[in-house]
């Protein structure tokens, strides 16, 4: 076995081993904590991919942003087991049936990638998913969407403040 072969199997463990906890625990902090587990081993996943680009992304983004606003959340709602809705058992079985049909199609899913593996052909360049390549693709190709986008971005950025900005005689309310 190869160092990559051994990394990807470790972090996939890693992933499914922190997936698992994220749904066991008990305290909604411990299934956070667990959820950026996750993210951070997806991101070696992209590594391995040779997408460096996403693999920093999704740390920056969701195991720091995100799982961040899932924390203030969390905090906020301040869950108690005495206040939390008791479930039906017809929601239990719905479920559960739910969760085993999820399971045979992702067991299709895995026979069918087994197959398709060995009819695509191997990727020729091993920079691929590159920073410097992603943004030559970017404007060069895809250059008036990039602009569009971005001007869309601007005009909500202003929009959310001339929202959030108060009028000069009216007082702040706390």
């Amino acid at each position: 076995m190869s160092t990559t072969e051994i990394l990807f199997w470790f972090l996939s463990a890693l992933a499914l081993a922190g997936a698992t906890m994220v749904l066991i625990s008990k305290n909604p902090i411990h299934s956070i904590l667990w959820l950026i587990v996750v993210f951070f081993a997806i991101s070696g996943h992209y590594v391995l991919l040779n997408a460096q680009f996403l693999a920093i992304v999704n740390i920056i983004v969701y195991a720091g942003a995100i799982m961040v606003l899932f924390l203030f959340v969390v905090m906020l709602m301040n869950l108690n087991s005495d206040t939390e809705p008791q479930k039906n058992n017809w929601l239990k079985i719905a479920g559960a049936i739910s969760g085993g049909s999820l399971m045979l199609i992702m067991v299709d899913v895995v026979r069918s990638a087994a197959e398709l593996q060995n009819k695509t052909a191997m990727v020729k360049e091993g920079n691929i998913g590159l920073i410097k390549n992603l943004g030559k693709v970017l404007f060069t190709d895809y250059i008036v969407p990039f602009e569009i986008a971005s001007v869309l971005f601007l005009s909500a950025m202003v929009g959310a403040v001339v929202i959030g900005k108060k009028e000069s005689g009216e007082p702040a309310n706390m």
